[in-house]
């Protein structure tokens, strides 16, 4: 995902300019550092003390420059409006976040409020159209079959969340006046492989295939995660 968002960021603007970015729901802020170390000035909002406290903690230990260029906002990024002016970002980021939020709509509103014009929405959620894949490559039969008709599932940590459809997705951000631009799929081949599992001695080779397919129909589509990319208008 991190070479997509490149690829993007790389087609719109100038080489070496410094972007403004806000990653909504950063987490421990792999993202958000990943970008201040490229030279951007980024903004992390997140609302989990427990990942606010862990991204501070990789920050520190980061040299002063790449501190200075990255702040951090413990907040819901429901709440965008409170923190921030309209069209302050060249990038918005909201990673992770879709599927633990009911209605996604009023969120996706205030994110593209947050971009400057021709600012980039980069966005990463589950694909409702995929859901049976994973239960399918395990031999669940019956959760299988159930995962087709909705877009609910329970995810690893043992929550019950949502997962975005495309074509809904596409809709949206049309209404929000950040229509789509360019959608890749994410977790093609590596969906079903354990979260501790060692990375293989053939890494590259993997991530070359995972990024093919994520570019490519029809592997992109059948993704257990879908990363859209919209630009405001």
């Amino acid at each position: 995902m991190a070479r997509q968002l490149d690829e993007q960021i790389v087609g719109r603007y100038p080489v070496g300019q410094r972007l403004r970015v806000l990653d909504v729901g950063m987490g421990q802020g792999t993202q958000a550092l990943r970008l201040a170390r490229a030279g951007h000035q980024v903004t992390g909002l997140e609302q989990d003390s427990t990942m606010v406290a862990a991204a501070r903690e990789a920050l520190s230990a980061e040299p002063e420059g790449i501190r200075e260029r990255m702040r951090i906002i413990e907040g819901d990024g429901r709440d965008t409006g409170v923190h921030f002016l309209p069209g302050s970002f060249d990038v918005v980021l909201c990673h992770g976040v879709l599927m633990y939020v009911d209605q996604p709509d009023p969120l996706l509103a205030g994110l593209a409020r947050m971009l400057a014009p021709g600012g980039l929405l980069s966005l990463l959620v589950r694909n409702g159209d995929a859901l049976a894949m994973r239960p399918g490559l395990a031999g669940d039969w019956a959760g299988a079959l159930g995962a087709f008709d909705t877009t609910a599932y329970r995810n690893r940590l043992e929550l019950d969340v949502r997962a975005d459809r495309l074509s809904t997705l596409t809709a949206t951000l049309a209404g929000i006046g950040a229509p789509l631009q360019a959608w890749y799929g994410v977790r093609v081949f590596t969906d079903t492989a354990a979260d501790d599992t060692e990375a293989p001695a053939d890494l590259e080779a993997l991530l070359a295939c995972e990024e093919r397919a994520g570019r490519t129909d029809p592997y992109r589509g059948v993704a257990a995660l879908l990363h859209l990319c919209g630009v405001r208008g």
